[in-house]
């Protein structure tokens, strides 16, 4: 470990990126503790503890909801206009013919999902203020109806997404790894250490809960270990390449299909539109319209954190965008003719047409496995606190949920990857030059 953290720290551009990513973190996490000015912290603290759907929210955010901070939504509305612009590529022709025209498409959908993401921000801040607002029983922010008092804010809070935006795409260029995963990271990360406080206080407090919060604990190391060896797990199709001229010798090799090809995905995309309704139901409970507010009811009802409906829903959003996102990217028709046009060709099939349904059939399996697996996984500490509370069996809060483990694996993993690849690249560079 010793060795491997010289050998880094003597890169001098592994050593850059590295150091610039973190502070492009705490740029972050310095945004997350500047409070918006006149916020009563007492209301504000009141309104996170009984409302557990916020605190999820904020849990993506690093805690700059509770703070009612400049990123107040984090990287919510970019998420949002992400998730349409890819929509949109799979409905609008054009854009789908966009889509396929390598790195140059691929730098328009984002200046496009850039660009969708400044409206959606301006509209979602003045939701995430009036409903932090209204659940108040003594208001965060006097005179909110005031369009001179409520427009600066909105700006403000839209601002800090916009500016959160652009780290993570700044982390992407300059950093190492995925910049808007990094952040969402940085942000859960941050959350457990105030977690684990009251939690130990509690247990100490209450001795009948300390078997709990050791089996929550035992129960977590077990679930991460479980995310690492399926995200590293892979099917591997054997694949046969003709020998160069003047050589019959065959060439073997292999194409990795991973088990979760779409990644941390789709719990992010899940994440962001299964709280939606629950927000929306929260709003139309203070309609005057009776049949309105049944709807509002209704959707708080089953669509709380704590709900079967949420659970089953959350369930089948996962599966839903792992085969969404996994479409995107992972073309059969393109690997089949790219491995025909290398002379290569998998053992009993045909090269084209059949190579490409066979790679369809195998990446169709592999994400019922996959997304299923994540869903388990998002829903599974959940479902347990549930349960805990219906047989009264004495629990304690989980430390970090399922999603939270799925991302934070993820990042790490792909964190670890890069690192090595290019330590292994700096390797071949001085074997060469020597």
């Amino acid at each position: 470990m010793l060795k491997i953290l010289k050998q880094i720290w003597h890169s001098k551009d592994l050593r850059y990126k590295i150091l610039f990513t973190l502070a492009m973190v705490a740029v972050f996490r310095l945004m997350t503790h500047i409070t918006i000015p006149e916020v009563n912290k007492e209301a504000l603290q009141f309104v996170f503890e009984k409302n557990s759907l916020l605190g999820a929210f904020s849990l993506l955010t690093g805690g700059s909801a509770e703070n009612f901070s400049i990123a107040l939504m984090g990287l919510s509305p970019y998420i949002n206009a992400s998730i349409i612009i890819q929509l949109l590529t799979v409905i609008v022709p054009r854009l789908e013919e966009i889509s396929k025209e390598g790195e140059q498409g691929r730098k328009t959908l984002n200046r496009w999902t850039r660009w969708l993401t400044v409206p959606l921000a301006f509209l979602q801040s003045y939701g995430m203020i009036t409903l932090i607002n209204s659940q108040a029983q003594v208001e965060i922010i006097q005179n909110i109806s005031d369009p001179w008092t409520i427009i600066p804010i909105m700006l403000s809070v839209s601002a800090g997404t916009i500016v959160l935006m652009w780290l993570g795409e700044i982390i992407s260029e300059k950093g190492i790894g995925n910049g808007t995963s990094i952040i969402i990271f940085a942000g859960i990360i941050a959350n457990i250490p105030p977690m684990v406080g009251p939690t130990l206080k509690l247990a100490q407090s209450e001795p009948d809960r300390l078997l709990p919060l050791m089996a929550i604990v035992l129960f977590s190391l077990l679930l991460t270990l479980a995310i690492v060896l399926f995200t590293e797990g892979q099917r591997r199709i054997p694949i046969t390449y003709a020998g160069q001229r003047g050589r019959g010798k065959m060439e073997q090799s292999f194409l990795p299909i991973r088990i979760n090809q779409a990644g941390m995905i789709p719990i992010i995309f899940a994440v962001s539109l299964v709280t939606f309704p629950s927000i929306i139901g929260q709003f139309l409970l203070y309609a005057k319209s009776e049949w309105v507010k049944s709807i509002g009811r209704l959707a708080t009802t089953q669509f709380n954190s704590n709900s079967w409906t949420y659970i089953v829903v959350y369930f089948l959003l996962v599966i839903a965008f792992t085969f969404f996102y996994v479409s995107i990217v992972f073309k059969p028709e393109e690997i089949a003719d790219n491995i025909q046009k290398r002379g290569g060709f998998v053992p009993g099939l045909r090269p084209g047409k059949e190579t490409a349904e066979y790679l369809a059939k195998v990446s169709n399996r592999m994400n019922l496995f996959g997304g299923t697996m994540i869903g388990f996984v998002g829903v599974l500490p959940i479902a347990l606190q549930m349960l805990f509370s219906q047989f009264s069996v004495s629990s304690v809060p989980t430390l970090i949920s399922g999603a939270g483990i799925i991302i934070i694996v993820g990042v790490v993993l792909d964190l670890v990857r890069q690192v090595n690849s290019r330590l292994l690249s700096q390797h071949y560079e001085r074997f060469y030059k020597g």
